[in-house]
């Protein structure tokens, strides 16, 4: 009986103690993810947004283009001009590209939704240079699973304004680095190969990461081997690690990254692991979802003319993870975030891959771009958009509800809200002392009426939303809401 009592004395203060613990948000915008900020919800719901399919960006019917281009992609955006790259090589009679032939091919747009494959004259395919060729054909097959990066921080050499990783010999062992000035010509960084014998079969991403300040490579690895010296045994899973460099050259050992959630963690044949560009201490994760099942008989498939290797027994989706740490991945949402489509070769291996890159196509939509078809001459990338922010919200329907953080602290003049109620609708918001009490003047009722559909609202109580005097003091948010959803919020100057 006393141990009984001395252990429920213990959860009670560590409850206590958790309780106490206050999270300094500074001024920046905080997206619904994760519970990281949630303490209760009452009449509300975390929510995973649903993705709009949109045009369909790039098709591949080009001699030096194949049924598998756009397996791995890299969007980004560097001031009014998108940049895509995708694979490509001479194709087989399957449309494979032939091993050994692979290049890194490239297309532009100035929306994110129109794009081109301009002539750059750079590469050779077949006797002339009328093409959109960035890197050839290499013995260490670097353009397997080209992926690269915008480094643009103060300070950057011109020369190593962008970066990217590929395959440093086949498309499994180790990889290469590449720096380019303009993101069209580029040039080996170091002939040398990191992780060397690391089973790397996959796009292997690369990023800037501000939270931590250092570069960060989110690779494939397995749930057993897949290292030097361990090789893989048959039953092992696709899996994410990672490594992370102060200065791009010398590189930590990579880690298996851990999964929270108590949900069997299945095949991930990818990860498009970056930070999300509005919110970068949160990194977002689309990786591809791969399930033992079969929907399309064989026959059928190879009625399309798929490719051999692209029919087997498994079928894949696109998932939404997060991580705040950068090693922990947060699985809130276990449902699919992209799902496969109406055509049915969207439904087989490998269909679905995301683009490891979400970039804003406008100040309210956000897109990415996700590959379809796999192995298939009608393989494709279309485009998908989001409202800005809008992976998930805390949602209420006509009953009404209410979410409270946890105690935080900022050090911005005022609340600042991205949200969609109906007509009927309604957010208000209240602020409490770290207790739970009201504070005077903040209160539901003095929270003047938030209506509409806004990116960017601020929030005023009694026509006043200066939250001067309350910087740097530890309070929580307590919103009711209303046949609405809550998408981001911040607390800016």
């Amino acid at each position: 009986m006393k141990l009984l009592l001395f252990f429920t004395l213990l959860v009670s203060i560590i409850n206590s103690r958790a309780a106490d613990i206050v999270t300094d948000i500074g001024d920046r915008l905080e997206i619904f993810v994760d519970r990281a900020l949630i303490d209760t919800m009452d009449g509300t719901t975390l929510q995973i947004a649903q993705p709009r399919p949109e045009e369909i960006s790039l098709t591949f019917t080009n001699p030096w283009e194949g049924n598998f281009s756009a397996a791995y992609m890299t969007v980004l955006k560097d001031g009014g001009t998108y940049r895509l790259y995708y694979r490509g090589g001479t194709k087989s009679e399957t449309g494979i590209p032939k091993p050994g032939t692979e290049v890194t091919c490239y297309a532009e747009s100035q929306d994110g939704k129109t794009w081109v494959k301009p002539k750059l004259g750079l590469v050779s395919f077949e006797g002339s240079t009328e093409n959109n060729i960035i890197l050839g054909p290499t013995p260490r097959r670097t353009s397997v699973n080209f992926t690269a990066m915008l480094d643009d921080r103060p300070g950057i050499p011109a020369e190593e304004r962008y970066k990217a990783v590929g395959s440093g010999t086949g498309r499994e062992e180790g990889l290469l680095r590449f720096i380019s000035p303009d993101g069209i010509h580029w040039k080996s960084y170091s002939e040398e190969i990191i992780f060397d014998g690391y089973k790397l079969d996959s796009l292997n991403v690369v990023s800037w990461l501000p939270a931590e300040q250092c570069y960060a490579i989110y690779m494939r690895a397995w749930s057993v081997g897949g290292t030097p010296g361990q090789p893989k045994p048959r039953d092992a899973y696709r899996t994410i690690a990672r490594s992370t460099s102060k200065d791009f050259k010398t590189w930590s050992e990579p880690v298996r990254m851990q999964f929270s959630g108590d949900e069997k963690v299945r095949n991930l044949y990818s990860n498009a692991t970056m930070p999300y560009f509005r919110a970068p201490h949160i990194l977002i994760a689309m990786p591809h979802r791969m399930i033992s099942e079969e929907v399309v008989p064989r026959a059928e498939l190879e009625a399309y003319k798929t490719e051999t290797r692209a029919i087997a027994n498994s079928i894949g989706d696109v998932m939404l993870m997060s991580t705040r740490d950068g090693i922990t991945y947060d699985r809130t949402f276990m449902e699919a975030f992209v799902r496969p489509g109406t055509e049915r070769g969207a439904w087989h291996a490998r269909s679905l891959f995301a683009s490891m890159g979400i970039v804003p196509t406008s100040g309210e939509e956000m897109s990415f771009y996700v590959s379809t078809n796999y192995g298939i001459p009608s393989h494709q990338i279309r485009r998908y958009s989001l409202r800005t922010d809008g992976f998930a919200s805390i949602h209420a329907g006509y009953q009404s509800g209410t979410m409270t953080t946890k105690p935080i602290r900022f050090s911005g003049e005022k609340l600042v809200l991205n949200y969609w109620t109906s007509a009927a609708g309604r957010i208000q918001v209240e602020l409490l002392d770290a207790a739970g009490r009201p504070l005077p003047g903040f209160a539901a009722g003095d929270c003047d009426k938030i209506i509409g559909n806004e990116i960017r609202r601020a929030v005023t109580w009694k026509n006043s939303g200066s939250l001067h005097d309350l910087i740097g003091k530890p309070i929580r948010l307590r919103f009711r809401i209303t046949d609405a959803d809550l998408y981001s919020f911040r607390c800016e100057n």
